[in-house]
């Protein structure tokens, strides 16, 4: 999880106060002054009012100067054990403009009912503090999954824009302008949809993009041109941050972004858009349209701005009913973890949870939070049942025919360990009843890396001879036990170490036989996305080209979007592809990719691009970019169809690569029993190669998601903004 001072848990929960102080806050409208708002109480008739004996603490998720958010479970009522996240303010310590401030945010979460907006349940008050008691979402925020995956797939930025943009038409129907967006403040909720929270910088009362507010706040980076140069916005200010979140999740970087604030806003008044030529023309335009510096003309401005946003043709494939009805399944659905507060900083969830009583406030304080409290009216009907909600994982599981939740124990006796991944553990087993032997994969917590996807594929494709066969699933919670035919022949390696090596006949036989089970997977969608040879095994100890399975399911993918674009990073280094590499859509052309260097290697010996444990994705990247060389006597006895075929599979340009099908058809394998069937002098040091492969490993980052990232969280760029910020508001606090 990234570390930040507040975590998502402050500043996405709405807590995060020091950005209204330092980063942008000037309310040009008052001139200064400052003068209270009277709100009246809108309690509903009839339920009963919150209190702090209500809830028990759990966990404490985050803390600043002005108050904490706890993880809290309730006690009493139709509700009773349902888990949220309740902001604790201290009024002592807050400013007149943060009290108007958390006024306004509770008075506009508690006029607000949407699918994709955090909602409020309860708003209470005691002599010295406020109390906001919101949905808990356990999935984390758009930003930590941002820092993940570095930049999404063209699908997943249609599905999370195209929510988000319902929530700012319903805010905008409202009169409200949100004048916040950026990920911190889009969560994640159990079943991976997106719900926008932190209403603390939000403006009501602009009926029209003909009235404008004209106070300087948000975060410079998201600030719209008509808030920079402080001419007055309207809601169609939250379009140009829409389009900076469109932009830095197709990208992984943010449109405007200078060394420092004052360098930021000329960009954002004055630098030509930097467009990358990787997104489609579909999302190219999009952005465009987003980024008119002229607010009149830009993608959402008139009466009727968000029709011509649902009409865009990159929202073309959305059903906008269906999605706002949330039938959509959403790309990601975040594991759920038996710790709660998973996602939150470890700096604070390792505290004791504790509210003290606050120092009593001045007359003009208590004054401001008259008619504070509040209950949801659809409390109830509120949710009944386990108070940790129903697992995600097993809600995966259960829907895939063959998956048996009796005890792995009953059918099987495991025996001893056959390899070791860092996500599992394979052993042999024993059928209890028909005493034959077969493999297990054992992953140890399914709520860490959920194995529904393998799964499902090896159930749906287990017709195909050459991949892996699937017997049994179990889920024991929370473990998962995948039972497969046991391969006895080893590995493909094995094969090489034990003969030396290979003809260019034998390499032939073993690569048609795993290219044409590639060409079903990829006629279906699939992807494996880690064609290395410790993935590729015989199941007999014969080791025949008729006995070769492809394992290891664990990446494997079904594309999703229209375009059939893969891009999230799950890859061994030495065999991916270079637009892997280097951050960029990838689709099966990746496969193609790691079957050429697999060739490679069987014919020559060595791998096309070796590398070493200090090797970086640049470094070989960079390899990559030079033409592959067949040089010396090994590289003279190999065909000249053997070596275009390599040529052709390691193009640096993954659109010329052939597809699976052609290379199905290429005339290397026209005619296989006529290839020279002379030993090549291929592995001279096997070691020295199972090393190469080894490292791979090893340089693999140690993210134990299913979805590995390229690196730490901490290296990426949105990361070390946010840092920076934190870094700041601490010296102001020291100050203070």
């Amino acid at each position: 999880m990234f570390h930040s001072l507040f975590s998502f848990a402050w500043s996405s929960y709405g807590g995060d106060e020091d950005k209204r102080q330092n980063s942008s806050d000037q309310d040009d409208e008052h001139n200064g002054s400052e003068h209270e708002i009277e709100i009246t109480n809108v309690t509903k008739e009839g339920c009963d009012r919150a209190d702090s004996s209500q809830f028990e603490l759990l966990q404490t998720l985050g803390a600043g100067s002005f108050g904490k958010v706890f993880l809290v479970r309730k006690t009493v009522g139709p509700d009773a054990g349902t888990l949220y996240a309740m902001k604790v303010l201290t009024k002592a310590s807050l400013k007149v403009r943060d009290r108007q401030r958390t006024k306004m945010e509770r008075d506009i979460l508690a006029q607000i009912s949407h699918p994709f907006i955090v909602k409020l349940h309860y708003a209470y008050q005691t002599q010295g503090k406020v109390y906001l008691v919101l949905d808990f979402l356990r999935g984390g925020d758009l930003f930590t999954r941002l820092s993940k995956e570095v930049m999404f797939t063209e699908r997943d930025v249609q599905f999370y824009l195209a929510e988000l943009a319902l929530a700012l038409d319903h805010l905008h129907s409202l009169g409200i302008v949100y004048r916040d967006l950026k990920p911190e403040n889009i969560l994640l909720d159990s079943d991976g949809h997106i719900a926008l929270t932190d209403f603390g910088l939000s403006k009501e009362s602009i009926p029209t993009q003909d009235s404008k507010t004209f106070s300087f706040c948000g975060t410079v980076e998201y600030m719209s041109p008509e808030v920079v140069s402080r001419k007055g916005h309207s809601h169609v200010a939250d379009w140009w941050s829409f389009g900076v979140l469109a932009f830095e999740m197709i990208t992984g970087h943010l449109p405007f972004h200078g060394a420092n604030r004052k360098e930021t806003m000329n960009m954002i008044l004055k630098a030509k858009l930097a467009m990358p030529t990787y997104p489609s023309l579909e999302a190219q335009s999009l952005l465009r349209m987003l980024f008119k510096r002229n607010p009149a003309n830009r993608l959402g401005a008139g009466p009727d701005g968000f029709r011509n946003i649902q009409k865009h043709a990159f929202f073309v494939s959305i059903d906008w009913d269906k999605l706002y009805r949330r039938e959509i399944e959403p790309p990601f659905i975040p594991p759920i973890h038996s710790d709660y507060a998973h996602y939150f900083d470890k700096e604070f969830t390792c505290k004791t949870p504790t509210d003290s009583p606050g120092i009593p406030p001045s007359a003009d304080a208590n004054k401001t939070f008259q008619g504070f409290s509040y209950i949801a009216p659809d409390l109830i009907h509120a949710r009944q049942g386990d108070p940790t909600y129903v697992s995600n994982i097993e809600r995966r599981l259960r829907a895939i025919s063959g998956v048996k939740f009796t005890p792995f124990n009953d059918e099987y006796e495991l025996k001893e360990a056959l390899g070791r991944g860092k996500m599992s553990i394979c052993y042999r087993c024993i059928h209890k009843q028909t005493h034959m032997e077969y493999a297990v994969k054992v992953i140890k917590d399914a709520h860490i890396h959920d194995p529904a996807d393998e799964i499902e594929l090896l159930f749906c494709y287990r017709q195909l001879t050459h991949i892996i066969h699937i017997r049994d699933a179990f889920y024991n919670t929370p473990s998962v036990y995948i039972v497969t035919e046991l391969m006895r022949g080893g590995e493909l390696f094995d094969k090489i170490r034990q003969e030396k090596s290979l003809s260019e006949r034998e390499s032939a036989k073993i690569m048609f036989v795993i290219i044409k089970t590639i060409e079903q997977l990829h006629r279906n969608s699939i992807v494996h996305r880690d064609l290395q040879p410790r993935n590729i095994m015989y199941l007999d100890e014969s080791r025949q080209a008729s006995s070769l399975r492809i394992v290891d399911f664990g990446f494997a993918k079904q594309q999703r979007a229209e375009n059939g674009l893969l891009m999230t990073p799950c890859f061994t280094k030495e065999y991916a592809a270079p637009e892997v590499l280097s951050k960029k859509q990838y689709d099966e052309s990746c496969d193609i990719w790691s079957l050429g260097v697999l060739l490679y290697t069987l014919l020559s010996g060595n791998t096309p691009f070796v590398c070493d444990r200090n090797d970086s994705h640049e470094t070989i990247l960079a390899r990559t970019s030079t033409k592959i060389q067949f040089t010396g006597p090994t590289w003279d006895r190999v065909t000249d169809n053997a070596k275009a075929l390599v040529s052709s599979m390691l193009d640096v340009d993954a659109k010329k690569r052939p597809t699976a099908l052609q290379l199905c058809k290429h005339p290397w394998f026209s005619n296989i029993d006529n290839l020279p069937n002379v030993k090549l002098s291929n592995i001279q040091d096997y070691n020295l190669v199972r090393h190469n492969l080894d490292a791979t490993f090893n340089a693999m980052n140690a993210n134990t998601n299913k979805t590995l990232a390229l690196g730490p969280i901490g290296d990426s760029n949105l990361f070390k903004r946010r840092n920076e910020r934190t870094v700041h508001q601490q010296k102001v606090a020291t100050v203070k």
